[in-house]
């Protein structure tokens, strides 16, 4: 509570004093007439006091301050009660109180002080008797033992009278300047107390709720002192198993150093910053974080501050996309060198198949020709599986079910199996459908089964199984290509040999294998995961040694319904000849080579070619012979800014009713600007035969006749 205003205070100035309330309580009216004569001649008072000064102390004793006397009379015990009360509830307190010790009837002194002193307890008490009515013994035991309470006998000195008063009010106003300081300084230590806990309840509630692992570590004996709940996340803990606990009870630090420097940067008070290191989780996990160590004073308590920022799924996908950048690397290089490799094939097959088809050729010779045949036709499957790998091979989506397609493929995956594996095939309901290749799909399911049976040398159990797979946001963090959404999911699982994480690093690199040299080319599951890419999926595989392998397909689904079966046409006769011999196809070309092999094809075929190495010359030709020109075989890629189908676009502007036919070792886009190429009716893939040109060249012009 607050105290009243002082009626005095030290504050220097020339300010006139404020004069001591002083209450004179007897019931002898000239008792107050003494006291004002006394208290309130200032001139004469001052002198008199000077004088008695001089007389003990001498001559040049300190002089007594001039005090001025305000006297309020009260002549029974309850009036001077009354007064004090409301002197007290004015906040104008009195200084002084002069009770006499007999005042019939009615309260004597020592009742009348003890009611004061409830009232106001700070009030200077001087009891005037002439008597001995109570002993001090007796007084201090009635109202208790004080420094407040003096006893004048009458008749009383003036010298004493003043004396008292100028003592006892000095002491009254010291008491109540020290009164207040203490209570300034209460008050502010209490708001610097309310401060330190404020800050003290900030500090914890941030230590607590920070999504960054904290953990506060006693220096003296380097036990847990406090724990945030991401610390205990982090390791698995609960913080009872860890508060007062030491790192080392716990196994925390796999390497020891980290415990030595840790300890050596507490000694020092120097703080560690971002050291990347291991913790051992409570399951025995090993999880990379950067830790940084801040020396932290609590109280008379030295103690370590530790943050440990969690970085391990951080790097795991740091390794994940750096590996699906070396694959898309690896991707692209194996795209250009499978584009350059089948011009190549081109001229050798279509030269063999020109060589072969003399008539009397020489049975050495013909051996020789066909030998050379089946090899680029081996090379030329070799190329198509790079295409599929880097994505660059044509594919014709269209609405499947995952569970028909694996239904269709049982008998032939048992057959590849053997008798040694037992295949189980298990579909969910309602799987929706997907928008896929059907034999690029195949392939797929048939390259992972092939490699679950060479993991299974003595046999075992396959389970292929397709579910619904919904893909939330949280699962998409564990794998680069993942994406959110609804998929089907293909299970492949085998109870093989499995693998270990060095094959499982480079497990879809193109010519990669762990079979022995000739028993396989390293292209089987690069393939299969090239196709998947292709089709907007992905693949993750988890195996460990001798515990099997299992890989996880994922294809988008479609809305789109499976079409209406269409009526079949019978497919064209590889020995078809254009009907028209004298038609003129403009040959789009870049590669010498392959141009020079296509021309003569053409026109052994009966055609007139018109040659173009790119397609800024073959829009001169066009320029020229437009209204001779009846077909278009062009390349998709070619330098000099414009693509095939680019040149395409043009001409058929020209002539919406031309036919064109595409060529290319791989389609760098599949369908672009909405156009369909389809192998056999608008697409030719290299390398090619002339037989296969020659038929794609009569089913144009059937479809021109029709």
């Amino acid at each position: 509570m607050n105290s009243p205003s002082l009626p005095h205070t030290l504050s220097p100035g020339p300010a006139a004093p404020v004069p001591v309330r002083t209450l004179v309580i007897d019931d002898n009216p000239s008792i107050h007439d003494d006291f004002r004569k006394i208290l309130c001649g200032a001139a004469d008072s001052a002198a008199l006091l000077h004088s008695a000064e001089a007389a003990l102390f001498g001559e040049n004793a300190f002089h007594s301050p001039g005090e001025q006397f305000e006297i309020d009379s009260a002549f029974q015990g309850q009036e001077g009660l009354q007064k004090v009360q409301a002197a007290v509830a004015a906040n104008r307190p009195y200084v002084l109180a002069f009770v006499d010790i007999r005042m019939p009837p009615g309260w004597d002194g020592i009742e009348t002080i003890d009611r004061i002193w409830r009232v106001d307890p700070n009030i200077q008490v001087v009891i005037c008797t002439a008597y001995s009515d109570y002993s001090w013994e007796q007084i201090t035991q009635r109202l208790g033992a004080s420094d407040s309470l003096l006893i004048l006998k009458k008749p009383f000195d003036n010298v004493e009278v003043l004396q008292l008063a100028h003592t006892l009010s000095t002491k009254w106003r010291l008491t109540r300047q020290a009164r207040s300081r203490i209570e300034d300084l209460d008050r502010a230590v209490a708001e610097r107390t309310a401060a330190l806990k404020l800050s003290e309840e900030r500090f914890s509630r941030a230590f607590l709720a920070s999504p960054v692992p904290l953990a506060l570590q006693n220096t003296q004996d380097h036990r847990f002192f406090d724990v945030n709940n991401s610390f205990l996340e982090l390791l698995g803990y609960q913080r009872s198993e860890l508060v007062g606990q030491t790192p080392e009870s716990l196994a925390l630090y796999p390497d020891p150093a980290l415990r030595t420097q840790l300890e050596e940067g507490a000694r020092m008070r120097a703080p560690i910053r971002a050291h990347q290191c291991q913790l051992r989780a409570k399951n025995g996990d090993l999880r990379t974080v950067l830790i940084s160590a801040e020396p932290l004073g609590i109280g008379t308590e030295d103690y370590v501050l530790l943050l440990a920022h969690d970085i391990t799924d951080r790097l795991k996908l740091e390794v994940q996309l750096r590996q699906a950048q070396k694959m898309e690397a690896i991707g692209q290089l194996a795209a250009g060198v499978a584009h350059d490799f089948n011009n190549i094939l081109t001229v050798i097959t279509g030269h063999v198949q020109l060589a072969l088809s003399r008539p009397n050729l020489d049975g050495q010779l013909n051996e020789s020709l066909t030998l050379v045949r089946t090899a680029a036709e081996r090379a030329a499957s070799l190329t198509r599986q790079l295409l599929a790998f880097s994505r660059k091979q044509i594919i014709n989506p269209r609405p499947l079910e995952i569970g028909q397609v694996l239904q269709h493929l049982s008998k032939m995956l048992q057959s590849l199996l053997g008798e040694a594996i037992a295949l189980k095939i298990q579909c969910g309901a309602d799987l929706p459908l997907v928008l896929a290749d059907p034999g690029s799909l195949e392939q797929v399911i048939v390259n992972l089964a092939v490699n679950a049976r060479d993991a299974m040398p003595k046999g075992g159990e396959l389970l292929i199984h397709a579910e619904r797979a919904c893909i939330g946001a949280n699962q998409v963090v564990s794998h680069p290509d993942a994406q959110t959404g609804e998929f089907v999911c293909i299970s492949v699982t085998d109870t093989g040999c499995g693998m270990d994480a060095a094959t499982l690093n480079r497990l879809f690199e193109p010519f990669f294998t762990t079979k022995d040299v000739g028993k396989g080319t390293g292209l089987g599951l690069a393939t299969a995961y090239g196709i998947v890419r292709q089709h907007n999926g992905w693949i993750e595989v988890a195996s460990e040694p001798g515990q099997g392998t299992t890989f996880r397909v994922f294809f988008p689904r479609t809305h789109q319904a499976v079409p209406e079966p269409s009526p079949a046409t019978p497919p064209p006769a590889s020995d078809a000849k254009p009907q028209a011999q004298t038609r003129t196809i403009l040959l789009v070309e870049d590669e010498v080579a392959v141009r020079q092999l296509a021309e003569r094809l053409l026109r052994r075929l009966g055609y007139s070619v018109l040659t173009a190495a790119d397609a800024q010359e073959a829009l001169r030709v066009w320029a020229s012979h437009s209204k001779e020109i009846d077909l278009v075989l062009t390349d998709m890629v070619m330098p000099g800014g414009l693509s095939g189908r680019e040149l395409a676009a043009r001409l058929t502007s020209d002539c919406p009713k031309l036919p064109v036919i595409f060529t290319s070792g791989y389609s760098v886009d599949f369908q672009p600007g909405g156009l369909k190429l389809e192998e056999g009716v608008n697409f030719l893939a290299k390398p090619y035969n002339p037989e296969s040109l020659a038929s794609i060249l009569a089913r144009v012009s059937r479809d021109q006749r029709n």
